[in-house]
């Protein structure tokens, strides 16, 4: 389970995409070998579609690997990106926040929650007034809604 760990969140395509290179076997002809089309392989190994159960069996039986790895990567990278999602909507009122603050990232792409210790560091360092107290503001009602039970990721 150690390998897991290290890989949660990694797109199942990105994986395979490394095991082929690895291993020098051409994506076309592992797809060919295992009855698949080979730009169904290829848009999988690129990220712009997720792994399903009957190709990741066949995959994993081509390839000598555990039975449901493909498919648990690919749950793990699905909650990734949800929490992704649900973190963006949890966020502090921007136009109170100088973009000069943030100089190294645009303040839509901030994860609040994740980067909490760090926001919250340099808010205090270098943030004025209103965007302390703005910050403040911000995370005692997120504290609310977790002492409420109102989980927000």
């Amino acid at each position: 389970m150690e390998t897991m760990e290290l890989l949660k969140g990694l797109h199942p395509g990105a994986y395979l995409t490394s095991e082929l290179q690895k291993r020098k076997i051409r994506p076309g002809q592992m797809a060919l070998s295992i009855g698949e089309y080979p730009q169904t392989l290829s848009a999988i190994m690129k990220g712009r579609r997720a792994m399903n159960t009957s190709l990741s069996l066949k995959l994993e039986q081509a390839l000598g690997l555990s039975e449901g790895f493909l498919m648990t990567l690919q749950v793990f990278h699905d909650i990734k990106k949800e929490k992704e999602t649900l973190h963006k909507k949890f966020q502090p009122v921007l136009s109170k926040f100088r973009k000069s603050l943030f100089w190294d990232t645009r303040l839509e792409n901030i994860d609040w929650i994740a980067q909490k210790k760090a926001v919250i560091e340099r808010i205090m360092q270098r943030g004025n007034t209103q965007e302390q107290e703005e910050i403040k503001r911000f995370y005692e009602s997120v504290e609310r809604n977790l002492m409420q039970q109102k989980p927000i990721i």
